[in-house]
């Protein structure tokens, strides 16, 4: 004879402890969600007697697992479904997988512990008093981490020609990472795509020995490879080996040179005093109302320095047409295209996430590090100004493609 079924004793909340009831009540939501999914799969409820049944329950097992409360003994029904065959096959929660000890949650605590710069030690100090120390195991950290490296080593190959990016942001960051035996700073090669709605992407990064032509041809190669299209504006900082890479391999591309770092390279050529001044004459260029203006104020600095100093005007007709190619496209969009500014923020976040960490021990740990902060959501871009405007610029690019 069956035996009715008890309701386990209610406990005064004054005598529990907050942790252990929130524990308890987590563990009885998950365990209701699991009976549920089960019911579900078997077609009936318990002890339903239909032709629609579709398999049998087979008792439960109970199985450590760690939640964002903490650790938890849960209650996992098992069962086992019809085949076609007429056999049976052991049913399996897709919300509590088999070998799953961790929540999705737990993983990320792990994760943006790490990526906060701290060692498998500071990891299992600070999350040992929520998840208990025999789950913070060093090789628990390991795993969650090499599961971070193969999502980077997924992410770096994988196909691009079903994205389209109107703009290209190209720059580079240094870190310190040990290679060779020594601790040396070497350029992490980094880029940076505006899609046909205006939201930016990370879509490589990559270390190289220096920021020579090769090295940024090899990335922007691997780009196309992988069915990159061809964008209508790369923006770059004007370092030579970059733009010689880009021009090589996006020829029909406009390129932008940074206004920024143009200004710092006039700025070095004239004494202290007239800094002001050819910034206003300069900003003149830069900030103009219109392609129009901007061209005229380009002749008047050129006429006006050519008489003061004649290395200013050298420095800024080495840019050429580039400083001004932002120009061609919608003024709404002018403020974020003039600069590598896009990437530079996002540099500026590497290198605040990564300063405490006194050096990387390989190349890969660098990587994994900074791809990690995007696919953590550590790092979130935001769309770029002028965005509602993409359309127009996705319409040119097809034009001019064919």
């Amino acid at each position: 004879m069956r035996q009715p079924i008890t309701s386990a004793p209610v406990i005064p909340l004054e005598t529990q402890d907050l942790s252990s009831a929130i524990r308890r009540r987590v563990r009885e939501a998950i365990e209701s969600i699991l009976d549920e999914e089960l019911q579900s799969a078997l077609g009936v409820e318990s002890y339903e007697r239909s032709s629609q049944r579709r398999g049998e329950r087979n008792g439960s097992i109970v199985r450590s697992v760690v939640t964002e409360y903490g650790p938890t003994e849960l209650r996992i029904p098992r069962g086992r479904l019809f085949k076609d065959d007429g056999s049976t096959g052991e049913w399996q929660s897709t919300i509590v997988p088999r070998y799953q000890r961790r929540t999705r949650k737990v993983d990320e605590a792990i994760l943006g512990t790490y990526l906060a710069g701290a060692n498998s030690r500071r990891i299992r100090k600070a999350l040992a008093p929520l998840f208990g120390e025999q789950f913070m195991s060093k090789s628990t950290i390991s795993r969650v981490v090499s599961r971070l490296k193969e999502q980077f080593a997924v992410w770096r190959e994988r196909d691009l020609s079903g994205e389209s990016y109107a703009y290209l942001f190209l720059d580079a960051i240094r870190l310190p990472v040990r290679l060779a035996r020594r601790v040396v700073k070497v350029p992490v090669l980094a880029v940076i795509g505006v899609n046909e709605v205006g939201n930016k992407a990370l879509l490589a990064l990559e270390i190289a020995g220096s920021e020579s032509t090769a090295s940024w041809s090899s990335i922007v190669a691997s780009l196309s490879r992988r069915g990159l299209e061809p964008p209508a504006l790369v923006v770059v900082d004007g370092n030579p080996g970059l733009c010689r890479a880009v021009r090589e391999t996006w020829p029909a591309a406009d390129l932008q040179r940074c206004t920024i770092h143009k200004l710092e390279n006039l700025l070095a050529k004239v004494p202290k005093h007239s800094h002001a001044e050819l910034t206003r004459d300069y900003h003149a260029i830069t900030h103009a109302e219109s392609a129009a203006l901007a061209r005229s104020a380009y002749d008047a600095f050129v006429c006006k320095w050519s008489k003061l100093s004649s290395g200013v005007v050298t420095s800024l007709e080495e840019a050429g047409e580039d400083l001004l190619s932002f120009t061609k496209y919608p003024k709404s969009q002018w403020k974020s295209l003039r600069s590598t500014n896009v990437i530079e923020r996002v540099n500026l976040e590497f290198r605040r996430r990564t300063k405490t960490q006194g050096s990387y021990c390989n190349e890969s740990a660098a990587l994994t590090v900074l791809y990690g902060l995007f696919a953590m959501g550590q790092i979130v871009l935001r769309k770029i100004d002028g965005h509602q405007d993409m359309e127009q610029v996705m319409t040119a690019k097809l034009q001019k493609a064919g």
